[in-house]
């Protein structure tokens, strides 16, 4: 009984120790974009606030003359369409990566799939180990799709790049010592099946630069603050809506933009009906 008083508070601190540092871990690899309701809720409360400060510049600090108030109108309203126009490219430019990534994955299944049937050009010993080898990597490549925890996808790259090192080991030997047209045909066939996956991890890197998210922010509270500023009277039903507005495209940009973060996501339909299908065989 005195050893079991003795370990668990060692077996306590132990746990304590790995969710501290799974924690630590998941901080220096978060990306704020990568949480879409945070976005969703920052850039609401920001954008409201600027069109209350500008309603108090209007009331107590630089009252709005009625003779430029014309003029005021022209540049709040090329002030929003600017925004607009800055919202509806970054809208474009999250679908068509959005679109990227589900067309490599499409990709990634058919390389597989022609490079496991291209097998039964190999010798019966190597062919058997190239169709296990690759049941395995459909596997982490459905894998690297579904999962979202930080650490779990670093496990999951490097047995993906192990994998790798393997299949390229299975056909090189033969390719090289017969250099035929049929085998030369599986060496490119895997070729495929390796670069198809750097296509991948490539498109879910690319994202829209914080640049830009910068200068919509800017740009969205510049045209709250002149909403506020330009109003007749302070009314805040009348201030919530351009902030709900463009928190709402925000929000969407953000999740459509995000790979593993919200609820948008490439699912890997192709990798699991050719996972299913490769189980039958």
């Amino acid at each position: 009984m005195q050893r079991q008083w003795v370990t668990r508070p060692h077996a306590l601190h132990g746990n304590l120790l790995a969710l501290l540092e799974a924690d630590l871990f998941s901080l220096q690899h978060m990306d704020p974009m990568d949480f879409p309701l945070l976005v969703l809720a920052l850039s609401f409360v920001f954008l409201f606030l600027a069109a209350h400060f500008g309603d108090f510049l209007r009331n107590r600090v630089f009252p709005l003359k009625e003779e430029v108030r014309n003029d005021f109108g022209i540049v709040l309203g090329a002030t929003l369409t600017l925004l607009g126009l800055l919202i509806g490219f970054s809208f474009s430019m999250a679908v068509s990566r959005y679109d990227q990534r589900k067309n490599y994955e499409e990709a990634e299944a058919n390389a597989i799939g022609t490079e496991y049937v291209r097998s039964d050009l190999l010798p019966a010993g190597d062919a058997a180990r190239v169709r296990e080898l690759l049941k395995k990597y459909v596997d982490q490549r459905v894998l690297f799709y579904t999962t979202r925890d930080e650490r779990t996808l670093a496990k999951i790259n490097a047995d993906t790049a192990e994998l790798q090192n393997e299949l390229w080991s299975a056909v090189l030997p033969g390719a090289k010592a017969q250099p035929t047209a049929p085998l030369a045909l599986v060496l490119s066939g895997m070729n495929d099946v390796l670069n198809s996956q750097g296509y991948t991890q490539a498109a879910w890197w690319n994202r829209i630069p914080i640049s830009a998210w910068v200068l919509m922010a800017a740009i969205a509270i510049c045209c709250n603050l002149l909403i506020g500023y330009g109003a007749h009277r302070t009314e805040r039903r009348l201030f919530l809506i351009v902030p709900v507005a463009v928190s709402i495209a925000f929000f969407l940009i953000s999740d459509i933009d995000s790979p593993r973060g919200g609820t948008i996501h490439v699912a890997p339909q192709n990798l699991l009906s050719l996972a299913q299908s490769l189980r039958t065989q």
